[in-house]
């Protein structure tokens, strides 16, 4: 897909098939402003076609890092955006017969930009807060399983994701601090 303009999003083609950068057209006056954040139709006609079936939220303070985590079982596509503040999303190409597997793209979304990103099924997913606190939002076209949560270590020497340096440390949740690395993960999507 190349970078195309549908309705009010213009969809921007990554490096790795199916990983797609978002814009959203704002409308805006002294009162605020009016934006879509998903049609159905427009995506469709993107070739960005999927049933959500879940919509998650979380909120964070700066230097959390949620991540890279994924589903094993019942792998999640998500459309993905912050409601408040900046972060660094991730998105990791687990799909064993992928030409861009343990590849990465990222991009910052902020909320003042309205922007999105879009990881298809067969990825690790992660994000770091950048401003004193973000809210960040997801569709998933899959129920979420705790049981069937994977991981692989967000500083991973072999993907080599460069993370914006922030003031202060990276903060990770116990689970996160214990994920393996790829090579030994054995993630088969």
């Amino acid at each position: 897909m190349a970078d195309k303009t549908i309705g009010n999003f213009t969809f921007h083609e990554t490096s790795i098939k199916g990983v797609c950068k978002i814009d959203v057209k704002k409308y805006g006056d002294n009162r605020g402003y009016f934006m879509e954040t998903y049609k159905k139709a427009d995506f469709d006609a993107a070739g960005l076609v999927y049933d959500f079936v879940q919509d998650n939220q979380s909120k964070s303070k700066k230097g959390v890092l949620r991540g890279l985590h994924f589903q094993k079982t019942y792998p999640q596509a998500k459309l993905v955006r912050c409601l408040e503040g900046k972060v660094f999303d991730v998105a990791v190409d687990l799909r064993k017969d992928s030409p861009t597997y343990g590849k990465w793209e990222g991009v910052i979304l902020d909320a003042e930009l309205g922007n999105q990103f879009m990881i298809p099924r067969g990825f690790a997913h992660g994000f770091l807060v950048l401003t004193e606190t973000a809210t960040f939002v997801y569709k998933c076209d899959e129920l979420y399983h705790p049981e069937d949560e994977g991981g692989i270590m967000y500083n991973d020497e072999e993907i080599g994701i460069e993370w914006p340096s922030i003031d202060g440390e990276i903060l990770l949740s116990e689970k996160d601090k214990k994920h393996l690395l790829l090579k030994n993960a054995k993630v088969l999507f």
